[in-house]
């Protein structure tokens, strides 16, 4: 449809985004003139690198090149990767050290009483006999208390004792650890004695890794700092496994540029940097998309999004706000807090190969579980026999078997149907067509409580923003979830970005570093004090962007500090202005921390009364790189109706109570910006499938996305 040119002209380079999931490993290449190109092939578990490799000589492919001329005119790449949240998941993790100060190692196993509901839904925690702490971080023999003592000032109350410490380490070490982590009391507001026992450390094993938690997470609140450091350092070294070898198959390939990897934050850090703050990696592939759909809705000029990512294993669910994508401080991991900043993304295991199943009462359950690549949903013919919601939209006729990823990989739709029959329309006593228009009305509706659940949270109206739905099942879905959420319209975006969109974001994000502290005061606080604090952060924030060792055209810099009233537990982060402070400055962030207050719990909940709090301040730090990826614009229809695009009829049911119905089936590569669809219909593109219901409208954008318009009429 667009940017079809010869991508291989002499002095043109490339920018790349991988964007590794569980199921499929995305691609795209965006060129200097704005062209560009996307691909997606199955991901390779366990060694992600194979796939990776694999995506890009698809992308050669696709650019008309080899894949050594491609990677030598590469900029950089960007990856996304789902090393450090699977190691985390699944428990593949380093054999870890941890030394902390005397009189507090009981703190991760105490767990600051959340351990048996933290991250769980109210079902869970409300079946108060079925709750369970996780496993301990670290077994007890390899938690070592040291002798010192930091007081909430900073001064220090009892020294390190080195000779007790090296005891303590040498114990570790016949333990035969992977990796130290260090997380000692009161740390954040003196590092000295974390700093010299990572020197003590080092005088035994020189190549140790060690994590320090004044470096890593320098806030207060002893047990999710504890557990974010140790969990860091469990998986740090596994991160450097796969990233060095990774980097050195990219070198002899012909990358010059640099690899940079994707972090929670939406930013990217180098390759050989990214191992020291693990942690910061965890959710790297969740928020590439929000990052492509904040690029995206800029040019489009939308300021509320709701983002929806459907792959293969999860269903994902972010938010921009005000024209920014929505934030959290802090993440949940197998019960574990840990104070990670980040975009907030919610999931669930209801992508396209969750697992359709029934329970021991009769009900109809999709996910958590899923096909993955490996064996795949049955259709796939690769092994897998539980029916998937892949499988179902086969049976229903959305999915073309012969046209699946562009005709690429063929569906099987007697495998399908086999596995639905087995698993979910026998038990169920119903024909498989309608076990299948089950599995589809399940899908669409726990997807749009989802959707739902964090707007409405996140104190928002769903009828304030746009749907945006992106990944290979979400233009499947996304009629339903869209309309159901009351939202005018849902963008699918398409254009050369198609179903890799995750792959964009994070082709067009920049470097990113965060840099913060607690220092918690009552308010008011001197105006020089807090100056002096964020200077201080902006200069550790750029000698960490210098470190990265890739090219910058710019710097900027936004300061931010967690407010509370007093005596609450939770904060707000709340903008600071740039610059030195003085009492007016002060004020007015008082004045947006209760803006945002009242619009995170309704008007009237605050209470300035209680007095104010600054506990933690925080600088975010981007590094702008020489090349900014946008989606161009596509070639106008010319004359062209969309009749063009039309290349047949089958029967498809979107709606049970109609049944299966004659539907247009439309070739998407021979649509054209203006060209107009009226539902019921299907849009077949290479990397995904579109749906629109009869109650909907679609146009095709100045972008080559794909605009949904969503009747308010009553459906039936």
């Amino acid at each position: 449809m667009t940017n079809t040119k010869n991508s291989g002209e002499a002095g043109q380079r490339y920018v790349i985004g991988i964007d590794v999931g569980g199921t499929f490993t995305d691609a795209v290449a965006s060129r200097d003139d704005g062209t560009m190109i996307s691909t997606k092939t199955p991901s390779t578990p366990p060694n992600y690198a194979d796939g990776v490799m694999q995506v890009l000589e698809g992308l050669a492919e696709r650019a008309g090149v080899g894949l050594r001329p491609l990677l030598a005119d590469t900029s950089y790449i960007a990856h996304g990767t789902t090393s450090t949240l699977n190691a985390l998941v699944i428990g593949d993790v380093g054999k870890v050290g941890w030394l902390t100060t005397v009189g507090h190692r009981d703190s991760i196993y105490i767990m600051n009483v959340v351990g048996r509901y933290a991250g769980n839904s109210p079902e869970q925690i409300q079946d108060i006999l079925a709750t369970r702490k996780p496993a301990p971080l670290v077994p007890k023999r390899r938690a070592k208390e040291v002798i010192e003592r930091v007081d909430y000032k900073g001064s220090v109350v009892v020294p390190l004792d080195e000779d007790q410490a090296r005891q303590a380490i040498r114990e570790l070490l016949d333990e035969e650890v992977d990796a130290i982590a260090v997380s000692l009391l009161w740390s954040f507001r003196n590092p000295a004695h974390e700093r010299r026992l990572r020197e003590l450390i080092h005088e035994q094993a020189p190549d140790m890794y060690v994590t320090l938690s004044s470096e890593l997470s320098p806030r207060m609140r002893e047990f999710s700092r504890n557990a974010t450091t140790i969990m860091s350092t469990q998986v740090g070294p596994t991160l450097a496994r796969y990233l060095e070898p990774l980097t050195d198959r990219l070198r002899d390939n012909g990358l010059r540029g640099p690899l940079l990897i994707m972090q929670g934050t939406g930013g990217t850090l180098a390759a050989h940097e990214a191992p020291k703050t693990a942690i910061t990696t965890v959710g790297s592939v969740l928020t590439g998309g929000v990052t492509g759909a904040t690029r995206l809705a800029g040019q489009l000029g939308h300021r509320n999004v709701i983002c929806t990512d459907v792959g293969g294993t999860t269903f994902l669910v972010g938010l921009i706000v005000d024209g920014e994508p929505m934030q959290t401080t802090t993440a949940v991991i197998n019960q574990h807090v840990i104070d990670v900043p980040m975009l907030k993304v919610q999931a669930i295991g209801s992508g396209g190969g969750a697992i359709a199943w029934v329970d021991a009462g009769g009900n109809l359950r999709i996910g958590p579980r899923s096909a993955q690549a490996v064996p795949g949903p049955a259709c796939y013919d690769q092994g897998g026999t539980e029916p998937t919601v892949t499988d179902a939209d086969l049976v229903l006729g959305i999915l073309n078997p012969d046209n699946f990823l562009g005709g690429r990989t063929k569906l099987s739709v007697s495998r399908a149907r086999e596995a639905i029959d087995k698993h979910v329309a026998t038990p169920l006593g119903l024909s498989i067509e309608d076990a299948a228009a089950a599995i589809f009305a399940v899908q669409n509706a726990q997807t749009a409580d989802l959707v739902r659940k964090v707007v409405v949270e996140s104190g928002e109206d769903p009828r304030d923003f746009v749907a945006y739905a992106f990944g290979g099942a979400g233009p499947v879905h996304c009629f339903a979830y869209g309309a159901e959420l009351g939202v005018k319209s849902t963008i699918v975006p398409l254009g050369p970005s198609a179903a890799a969109f995750s792959a964009y974001g994070l082709a067009a994000s920049n470097v990113a570093v965060v840099k913060e502290v607690s220092k918690p005061s009552t308010f008011p606080v001197p105006a020089d004090e807090v100056t002096k604090t964020f200077e201080e952060l902006e200069a550790e924030a750029r000698t960490a962007l210098e470190q990265q060792g890739v090219e910058l055209v710019d710097i900027v810099l936004r300061r931010e500090v967690d407010v509370r009233y007093t005596m609450q537990l939770a904060e707000l982060p709340t903008p600071v202005a740039s610059g030195p402070l003085g009492e007016t400055d002060l004020a007015d962030v008082l004045k947006n921390f209760e803006a945002r207050y009242h619009r995170a719990f309704g008007a009237g909940t605050g209470y300035a009364d209680a007095g104010f709090q600054f506990i933690t301040y925080r600088v975010h730090a981007t590094g702008v790189l020489p090349s900014q990826v946008i989606l161009p614009e596509a070639d106008p229809a010319s004359g062209r109706g969309v009749e063009d695009a039309l290349t047949g009829r089958r029967p498809v049911l979107l709606d049970p109570a109609r049944g299966f119905e004659e539907t247009p089936i439309y070739d998407y590569l021979r649509l054209s910006p203006g060209h107009r669809i009226t539902g019921p219909a299907i849009v077949e593109v290479p990397t995904t499938t579109v749906t629109i219901s009869r109650h909907d409208t679609a146009e095709i954008d100045r972008f080559g996305n794909l605009v949904l318009h969503h009747t308010t009429e009553e459906r039936s």
